[in-house]
C-alpha cells in the first residue's frame, strides 16, 4: 500500500489509463440500478457531489440504493474531494439530510491533505486560498506525531500554498494568475486540497480548488493533489476500511462517481471497477434524462479516453 505522506502527480491526460490497463470490457455496460451488479461487490467507494447530492438537496434514489447495499451486508465509503475534514463533511451531509445508514464512513481530499501538511509538505508558515469555512482545516490533527505548526501569513511571507478552493467560485480563475507567477517565481509548492476542476451547485457551475491549481502546475509551478484521482485518498479509504476490520480484496470493491478525470480517472488508476453516473457533470454530453444516450455515451467516452465497467444515469 502506498504511503498517504506524499501528494499525489498531476493528473495524467485523457487515455493514458486506458492504453496503460487492459480494458475489462470492449464497452461500457449500461445498467439499470446499482443492485443490477451489487452482489458482486463488498465494498462501495462512492463519490458524494453530483452523486449523492447537489450542493443543495439529496438525491431519494442514491440514498435508498445505498441503504439497500448495506442492508444486504455491504460497506459503503464515502469517497469526497471536499477539502474538509470528514467530520466536517458529516455535518453537512446531516444538514441536507442524508440518513447515518446510507454509509458506514467518510474519507475525505481535505483529511489526506492535512496530513499531509502537517507533514511540512508547504512549510510552517502558509498562504491560504478558500472559503472561510474551510479554515477548519488549520485544527490540530491527532493522528500525525510531531506536527508542524502552521501559520497563516501573507502570500509574500509564506513557505507554500493551501487551496482549498478559489475565493470567488464564480469568478474567471484567470484572475489568480498575478498571484499564482509571483508564488512560482519563489518555488512555493501548492497543496491541492480539492482536484475536482468544477462542482455543481443545485443548478450552477463552479469552480474549485483544483482548476487553481491546474491554472498553477501549467504555469510551472508544483502543484500536489491528495483527492481523486491520485493515489493518498485510495490509501486512506482502504486504511479507514482496515480500522473498521473490514479488509477487502481490490476485486469486491466497486467505485461509484461521475467525475471522468477524477472519479472514473482514480478508479482505473487503481485497477478497480467502476459504475460511472453519466447525470452529473456529464449529463450535456451524454444526454442523460433516466439514461445515457448509447451513442453519445460512447463518443464522449471515446473523447476522453476512458471506458468504466458500469454506466447508470443516476444513482438508483
Amino acid at each position: 500500500m502506498r504511503s498517504i505522506k506524499s501528494g499525489g502527480q498531476p493528473p495524467k491526460p485523457p487515455g493514458v489509463f486506458a492504453h496503460e490497463k487492459k480494458a475489462k470490457a470492449d464497452m461500457t455496460q449500461i445498467v439499470d440500478s446499482l443492485s443490477q451488479v451489487s452482489d458482486r461487490y463488498d465494498v462501495l467507494l462512492c463519490d458524494v457531489w453530483g452523486c449523492v447530492h447537489n450542493g443543495r438537496e439529496v438525491f431519494p434514489d442514491a440514498i435508498a440504493a445505498l441503504q439497500k447495499f448495506r442492508a444486504g451486508g455491504g460497506t459503503v465509503v464515502l469517497l469526497t474531494n471536499a477539502p474538509r475534514s470528514r467530520f466536517e463533511v458529516e455535518k453537512q451531509l446531516d444538514k441536507l439530510g442524508l440518513p447515518r445508514d446510507a454509509w458506514d464512513v467518510i474519507t475525505t481530499s481535505g483529511d489526506s491533505a492535512r496530513a499531509a501538511m502537517f507533514r511540512g509538505a508547504a512549510g510552517s508558515n502558509v498562504y491560504f486560498m478558500g472559503y472561510e469555512r474551510d479554515l477548519t482545516v488549520f485544527e490540530p490533527l491527532k493522528v500525525i506525531e510531531d506536527p508542524v505548526k502552521i501559520t497563516r501569513v501573507a502570500l509574500d511571507e509564506a513557505e507554500g500554498i493551501v487551496c482549498c478552493g478559489p475565493f470567488d467560485p464564480y469568478a474567471d480563475p484567470e484572475s489568480y494568475r498575478p498571484d499564482l507567477l509571483y508564488a512560482k517565481q519563489k518555488g512555493l509548492p501548492l497543496l491541492c486540497f480539492n482536484p475536482d476542476i468544477v462542482v455543481d451547485f443545485g443548478d450552477q457551475r463552479q469552480w474549485c480548488a483544483g482548476k487553481v491549481a491546474q491554472v498553477y502546475r501549467e504555469m510551472g509551478g508544483n502543484s500536489l493533489y491528495f483527492g481523486k484521482p491520485h493515489p493518498p485518498i485510495y490509501d486512506l479509504a482502504r486504511t479507514r476500511l482496515a480500522a473498521m476490520g473490514r479488509d477487502f480484496a481490490d476485486n469486491r470493491i466497486l467505485c461509484v462517481g461521475d467525475g471522468i478525470l477524477t472519479d472514473v480517472a482514480g478508479a482505473m488508476g487503481e485497477d478497480l471497477d467502476m459504475l460511472f453516473i453519466s447525470g452529473g457533470l456529464a449529463a450535456e454530453e451524454t444526454k442523460t434524462v433516466h439514461q445515457p444516450e448509447p451513442e453519445a455515451l460512447a463518443g464522449y467516452l471515446a473523447d476522453q479516453g476512458y471506458d468504466p465497467l458500469y454506466t447508470v444515469g443516476y444513482l438508483r
